[in-house]
């Protein structure tokens, strides 16, 4: 195929969740709202992790801190878009910022997976080597894990997007999403795909699949190195929260990208879990588990309401 052919496509179309456009204010007006709960939830842990220095000194809160950061970032690349195309009934979307969009999504997506790992590390350091904690997880070494995770992100979506952009794009436009993703997107490609697929799935299939044994194996390991029943609770107590968002993200993602790129009917409902629903949910997992958050962020309410009465006297 030649150079000319496979620049025909210029444009994508996103699929959308309908075409009644009753249905998508609906959902324009509930996915504002989550949207906006996931900003408030996650720079409320930011800003309470920053101005606690108890928080701020903890490897465990500067890691939490940072997830929350990526949690906006990933919620940001798609749910922007997903909104004005509530209110638009075309949902085009440029193949360049249909790149720009894929490309971001797993940098992030796969930096928060390589975060998480991190958590799991910082947990098992704390629990199992309570005496060296502070010495293992340094300051320092917490933000070359971050630096790393993020590399490592980049590294993964730099793989998936140049396999991507070098597909021949000349036929068929519709996007069977809401977002640009690796899997719908290269099967609107006009060619044989099945090599590129396979590659893919080995590269995010493996990345995710790999990431939540090694989560697992870490808090199997946690558990089964504590005898005592008090122990084993609170390290459950600690770990429980960590394992919820664990498995509220990666499920998920297993499921899309560790599997060859055949559609089903719920890939798109499975897509708003991980997407949207898990980087709202995940400050407030954090903070009904959590009593040293809940405390500091009541601190914070408290200092600020008291700079407040101050200000206004």
């Amino acid at each position: 195929m030649d150079e000319n052919q496979t620049k025909v496509v210029r444009e994508f179309i996103l699929a959308g969740f309908s075409q009644t456009q009753s249905i998508e204010t609906g959902l324009f007006v509930l996915f504002l709202l989550f949207y906006v709960s996931t900003w408030v939830g996650n720079v409320l842990i930011m800003v309470t992790v920053v101005c606690d220095n108890r928080l701020n000194s903890s490897p465990m809160y500067f890691l939490l801190g940072n997830l929350s950061f990526l949690d906006l970032c990933y919620s940001t690349v798609t749910t922007p878009k997903l909104l004005a195309d509530f209110l638009d009934n075309e949902k085009l979307i440029p193949y360049d910022q249909c790149i720009v969009q894929l490309f971001f999504l797993h940098v992030v997506g796969a930096a928060e997976m390589f975060l998480l790992t991190v958590m799991a590390y910082d947990r098992y350091a704390a629990i199992c080597r309570p005496l060296h904690y502070t010495t293992i997880m340094s300051r320092g070494l917490c933000c070359v894990l971050v630096a790393a995770s993020w590399m490592g992100g980049f590294v993964h979506s730099t793989v998936q997007t140049i396999l991507t952009v070098h597909l021949p794009f000349c036929g068929p436009n519709q996007v069977d999403n809401f977002f640009c993703d690796v899997p719908p997107v290269i099967k609107l490609a006009c060619a044989d795909t099945f090599a590129i697929e396979l590659l893919m799935v080995s590269n995010s299939g493996l990345i995710s699949t790999s990431s939540f044994v090694v989560l697992v194996s870490s808090y199997a390991t946690i558990l089964v190195r504590i005898r005592s029943k008090e122990g084993r609770q609170k390290a459950l107590s600690t770990c429980g929260s960590h394992l919820m968002v664990v498995t509220l993200f990666f499920g998920p993602c297993i499921f899309i990208y560790a599997r060859p790129f055949s559609t089903f009917s719920v890939d798109k409902m499975v897509s708003v879990l991980y997407n949207v629903i898990t980087p709202m949910l995940n400050p407030l997992i954090y903070t009904l588990w959590n009593k040293e958050v809940k405390s500091a962020m009541r601190k914070l309410w408290d200092r600020s309401g008291l700079t407040w009465k101050k200000q206004e006297t």
